[in-house]
Formats: C-alpha cells, structure tokens, sequence
C-alpha cells in the first residue's frame, strides 16, 4: 500500500494503466491529489495497492482511497451506512476503488500482467480485514472487469448513463438523419436558439491558458455551487490539468463580444469524449445542451470517436440522441448478515434498472424500421 499516486513514477504507473482512459492516468490522479482536491484532509486519502512483477517493476496497481465519508463516488451508498450504523456498526473508513469525482467508468485493476487480477482483489479484501474496515467499493467498472470481481464473490450493482454512440457519421447532419423527424426539428431549433449571437470555440492543447482556466473556474463554482454545495475540485487542478495533460483536454466555450460566458470541459480518450463539468455565468436557452451534448458530439465526430459520454444521470439526454448504457461498481462486504441485506437490495434494483433502460429505449429518438 502506497502513500498515494505521487509515490509512483509516472512511466511505472501509466504501464499499467494504459492510454486509453485519461482519467486512471497518473497525470489525472496526481494532479487531483497535488491540487489539495482529493487529499485526507478532504476523506480521501489515496492508498493504492500495486504488486510487482519479476522486473521488480509494479505489474497490477489498484487506485484506492481510504474514504471517511461518501461524497463525491456518484454510486450512492448513504442508506447501506445509515442502516449499518443504526445495527451498531461502523461504516466509515471504507475502501473506495474509483477515480475521485468521476462517474466515468474504467478500469479498477490496472494491469501490466492480466494474471495479476485475483492476487490484486485479494489484497483490496485484505485490507478490509487487516484494518477493520466495513467494506470495499470499486465503482463505474470496466464493463469487461466486472466479471473478475463477480468472480472473487463481489456483489455487482447496477446503474445507467446516456451516452452517444457514433455509427459512423460523417457529420452532425448526417447523426440527426438518424432520428425521428419530430426530433430533428427540435434539435435544429434548439441549437439556433442557443448560438444566436454567441461564438462557440474549442480550445485544446498548447492554446489552453490561465485566461481560460480562470474563465472557467467561474462557471465550475457557479455549478458546483447550485449542485453540492461546495465544488470539489481546487482552481490549482485545473491549472494541473492543462499543464499534465493538455493534449487530452477539450475546453468548449460560449463567447459573447469576446467574453466567455460558458464552458464545457471534456477530456479526449482513445474511443471516446468525455464529458465532464459545465457552467455559465448568463442563463442563456439551450445553451447548456449545445456545449454539453451537441458540441461534444460534433468534436467526436471531427476526431472519429466512437462515443461521448456525458456524465451520470440526465434522461432530458436520450431526446438528444444519448442512449441509455449500464453502468456497473462492484462491493466487498464482509459481515454476513450486511452482506445478505444488500444482496437483496441490489438484485431488486438490478431488475429495475434493466428494465428502465429498455422502456428508455422503447422512447428513444431514432428512426424505427
């Protein structure tokens, strides 16, 4: 167990990750623990497990955070503490196996050896017991690492999101030609509205400055604000950010007479887009759907991405062209009758979310037949 995702080297760490999620990288991970926004004081502290290989180099790496508190995971848990800590038990610490704020599924066992998988789930489930811990979470898993968890004895629970899927579209004219007519229109009309004396910019890369991380730190504490109370993440993340890992950063924005009125930013992964945080400083019709759905799928397509996830929950997303998709965390629970009572829990939810996700897909906005 390490002293957070800084105690590895970034070429040891991103060896095991890979490159095609941005979000398990080591310069996504560092900065939120650098930037003060995922740190203990705040009840993350970063305890990643790794095992090494031969080479003495670590070969299956687990990002893990001893959690006091349940905040900022998107796979909510607050009932299991309340009715744990009401039977005489104690809920918090527990082991988080997520990315910090981030509802954006993944891999949760980094593997540079695959044959690493059990022997990295065994050592999270040794954790629990070596510390007294009431539980273990892995959340928005990889839907192909499922499995391996579920192996392990697991119980697996199940959520949705929307996302977009790119079937090849060659452009954004070409993705509503999909749809039904009505929803044509609708999406036409909206994006008129929005735009209507605006200048929408993509900014990536080197063209990132603080000007524009400090236009956007206004929209993100205007939106944090309204949504949680207090925004999560620090200015110093962003700053971070566009410093680490520029090059995966897509930062859209309204202007009006030059000045940014409202930002979307998403990061560029090697099949999707991510979306991930929004605000404005003007409410403006629209303008919200257009940087956040329209916009994100406009750049897919410009860069041959396959989909566009948008972020959790949000059904106004399906008349969008966002499709509902399963979501999936895995949970370690260790005490018998806590274990049965959740059990039971999630295999009712589970029935219920798969059938919301085919009624969602009954209603969907596209052309049938």
């Amino acid at each position: 167990m390490a002293d957070g995702v800084s105690a590895f080297s970034a070429d040891a760490w991103d060896a095991c990750a890979g490159q095609d999620n941005p979000f398990i990288s080591h310069a996504f991970l560092s900065a939120l623990e650098d930037s003060g926004s995922a740190t203990s004081a705040r009840g993350w502290q970063s305890v990643p497990l790794a095992i090494d290989g031969a080479d003495g180099r670590p070969a299956a790496i687990l990002p893990a955070y001893a959690k006091s508190h349940s905040q900022g995971e998107y796979v909510f848990d607050h009932g299991w503490a309340d009715a744990y800590e009401r039977a005489g038990g104690r809920y918090y610490p527990k082991l988080q196996i997520a990315v910090p704020f981030t509802p954006v599924p993944g891999p949760r066992l980094l593997l540079r050896d695959p044959t690493l998988a059990p022997a990295l789930i065994a050592a999270a489930e040794a954790v629990v017991q070596q510390h007294g811990l009431s539980s273990a979470h892995a959340t928005f898993v990889a839907p192909e690492q499922v499995s391996l968890f579920e192996a392990a004895g697991w119980l697996i629970r199940t959520d949705r999101q929307f996302h977009w899927t790119n079937e090849g579209y060659a452009s954004f004219d070409d993705f509503l030609g999909a749809l039904a007519s009505r929803k044509r229109k609708a999406i036409r009309k909206e994006r008129a509205a929005a735009v209507e004396g605006l200048e929408i910019v993509h900014v990536a890369g080197r063209e990132l400055t603080e000007a524009h991380w400090d236009a956007f730190w206004r929209f993100y504490q205007d939106t944090g604000a309204r949504k949680w109370g207090r925004p999560y993440l620090t200015r110093a993340f962003f700053s971070l950010l566009g410093e680490r890992m520029g090059d995966r950063v897509l930062l859209i924005l309204a202007l009006r007479d030059g000045r940014p009125i409202a930002g979307a930013l998403n990061l560029i992964g090697a099949d999707a887009l991510y979306g991930r945080y929004w605000g404005a400083t003007e409410e403006v019709p629209f303008l919200h759907f257009e940087l956040c759905y329209y916009q994100a799928i406009d750049a897919a397509i410009a860069r041959g991405l396959k989909t566009v996830e948008a972020g959790a929950q949000g059904e106004h997303k399906l008349a969008r062209g966002y499709q509902p998709t399963a979501t999936y965390s895995a949970h370690h629970i260790p005490d018998p009758g806590f274990r049965a009572a959740v059990a039971n829990y999630l295999e009712a939810e589970r029935q219920a979310v798969a059938q919301n996700i085919a009624m969602l897909d009954e209603i969907g906005p596209f052309r049938r037949g």
